[in-house]
């Protein structure tokens, strides 16, 4: 990192042992419920009796060389030096990418790049949930057989009690994650080194020859193995995307010394006991244990599954907030559910739009290994976008040389492209679902960021400059009458709508007046000392500029009550005046008739700005103004 980038990196302690525990209960919950259903998946391709030594070795190791390459060294050993003040994700990641950008057009592609994975990491959070819950309750199948027409109902029911549990918050609950997921990931390594000690002989799948001979033996099926191969890397993006929470160094202990010896150790378990018994690849996680234990595994592989599927919800929360804050999303409703981290947050609009998706998903799919052709594609989809982010980002930040960068970093994505491709071929089988939701997302995202700059440019021509305005004020008959009035505008350079609306039907104007704007940095979070700017335009006018970062809720009251000493501000005086525009489609529509109806839907169904930025209702006065877009 260089002493630039040092010095906005957030400062953080050494990793103790507790915050390694937590670690291993929100970040790794994802990639270590994936035993329950990646080398079962990848090995049900070689069907009629083609599961040999070759291919049970082959797959083990395309397995941990995926661990290795994907996991270990691109993420944990260099997309995580990439990070936004101490903040991880693929909008963090577009962000600092557009930030070290020379060009409009590129920042555009970029900022298209990060949208695109954002949004397949949405599919990734509503696939998440109906594979992993599904995949544990189906060990019922075999640890009490007669238990198996009730694997559905039983998934749906999880399903349903974690979703309706999300406006808890996580607080109460993230205390029990991690000694949960520490014991899972001890159950994966003893299972495993049980299995290895018997038949030793399957390590020697660590060799990268076995994946080199599976491949040019099998060709085209072994191509067809890597879409299913990729779901033992599944949850690598959240290592990244929680770096913000717990910093680089206890991910990266916890990945290098628990982790990934624990679950290369079940893989290489679950492969040892197939080669001894050919009958276990039907499920060989839950063959893994002796029958007094299958029944407490599928209890302990349903909590660690419900953990994985919380923290993928708790991130799909924070990421919208982020689009939201970035202008891809309209407003939505952030309820913070802990009053001592910020990063906690409930949404319900989203949480019921992600219970209806995965119920959905589980009734028309019914099994885990029929979810896992719709799940390759959006980790894959994700992990080529951040390929491409990153090599600008390490290109321009750390100033790799472009043969460098290009050469780290294009392996990366044709690693990712392969399984990516591979994935592909899965798209009539369930692929299509998060390609589906990946296009629609965009095509939402994209007209609402449209819309608004429509919406922007056509209000700056019908709006009035300030400095005129603020110059003809003293020679003015407008009536000056006691109190406090809030305007809240876009474009601090310009008189607010609202405000012209309240001269002509009011012709009246406060004593004292503030001009707010609200502005998203491209940073996730502003410092205190950085988030206010007052100027004083004319005697009694002052102009404040709040600033938040992409993972800041904004709240203007309390922002302001801040600055009392400065502008004299009485919360209980003071009234906030808004403009509500009422958009209506334009003789001559600047976008096409389908982008026109989404961006006009989605402001319909907008959070009113007065319970986005958390406006006391009854201190608020709004006026309407019809606008064609």
């Amino acid at each position: 990192m260089t002493a630039a980038t040092a010095g906005d990196a957030r400062q953080r302690p050494a990793p103790t042992y507790g915050m390694l525990l937590a670690v291993l209960g929100v970040v790794y919950g994802d990639i270590g419920t994936s035993p329950l259903y990646a080398l079962k998946t990848s090995l049900a391709h070689f069907a009629g009796g083609q599961t040999g030594h070759l291919e049970i070795m082959g797959v083990l190791s395309l397995i941990f060389w995926a661990l290795v390459l994907t996991v270990t060294v691109k993420y944990v050993l260099l997309i995580m030096r990439a990070d936004n003040r101490g903040e991880g994700g693929i909008l963090a990641l577009m962000a600092l990418a557009q930030r070290v950008s020379v060009g409009a057009h590129l920042r555009h592609a970029l900022g298209l790049c990060g949208i695109a994975g954002a949004c397949l990491f949405f599919g990734d959070g509503i696939i998440t949930p109906a594979i992993s819950v599904l995949s544990a309750v189906e060990g019922l199948e075999i640890s009490a057989p007669q238990l198996a027409e009730y694997v559905l109902p039983i998934a749906i029911a999880v399903i349903v009690l974690l979703f309706t549990m999300q406006f808890h918050g996580t607080g109460r609950v993230g205390r029990v994650f991690g000694p949960v997921m520490a014991l899972w990931f001890l159950a994966l390594g003893l299972l495993g080194l049980v299995q290895i000690a018997l038949h030793p002989g399957v390590l020697l799948a660590l060799l990268p020859s076995y994946a080199v001979t599976l491949c040019m033996h099998h060709g085209l099926l072994a191509f067809i193995v890597l879409g299913s191969v990729v779901l033992c890397v599944t949850g690598a993006e959240a290592l990244y995307a929680d770096m913000g929470h717990f910093g680089a160094p206890a991910i990266r202990k916890a990945w290098l010394f628990f982790v990934l010896p624990a679950l290369v150790l079940n893989y290489f378990g679950q492969g040892a006991l197939i080669m001894a018994d050919g009958a276990a690849a039907e499920n060989p996680f839950y063959l893994l244990c002796p029958k007094w234990l299958q029944l407490p595994m599928v209890l302990l592989a349903t909590v660690a599954t419900v953990i994985a599927s919380q923290a993928m919800i708790s991130g799909a929360f924070s990421m919208a907030r982020q689009c939201v804050q970035l202008g891809f999303l309209p407003r939505l409703v952030v309820r913070h559910t802990s009053t001592h981290e910020e990063g906690q947050i409930y949404m319900p609009q989203v949480n019921s739009a992600m219970l209806v998706g995965v119920i959905i998903l589980v009734l028309a799919f019914k099994s885990s290994d029929n979810l896992a052709a719709a799940y390759g594609i959006a980790v894959t989809g994700t992990f080529l976008c951040t390929s491409l982010l990153a090599t600008v980002v390490f290109r321009r930040q750390y100033h790799w040389s472009r043969l460098t960068a290009v050469t780290v970093f294009g392996l990366f994505f044709v690693i990712d492209l392969l399984f990516f491709a591979s994935n592909l071929l899965k798209v009539p089988e369930g692929g299509w679902v998060p390609l589906v939701l990946g296009i629609a997302l965009t095509a939402l995202m994209t007209s609402w960021k449209r819309g608004r700059d429509l919406l922007l440019a056509r209000w700056k021509q019908d709006s009035m400059p300030l400095a005129p305005f603020l110059a003809r004020l003293p020679q003015s008959r407008i009536t000056r009458v006691p109190g406090l009035a809030v305007f809240l505008t876009g474009n601090p350079g310009y008189v607010p709508t609202s405000l012209l609306h309240n001269l002509k039907h009011n012709k009246v104007l406060h004593e004292r007046v503030l001009f707010v704007t609200v502005q998203t940095v491209d940073e996730p979070e502003v410092p205190t000392n950085q988030r206010t700017e007052v100027a004083q335009l004319a005697p009694g006018i002052h102009r404040v500029v709040l600033r938040y970062g992409f993972m800041e809720s904004p709240n203007i009251p309390r922002a302001l009550e801040d600055l009392d000493g400065e502008i004299g501000f009485d919360p209980m005086q003071a009234s906030y005046f808004l403009g509500r525009e009422v958009l209506v489609p334009a003789m001559a529509p600047k976008m096409p008739w389908w982008r026109l109806w989404l961006f006009l839907v989605l402001a319909r169904n907008a959070v009113p700005a007065t319970e986005f930025f958390r406006i006391p209702s009854d201190r608020v006065v709004e006026l309407g103004v019809r606008v064609a877009i």
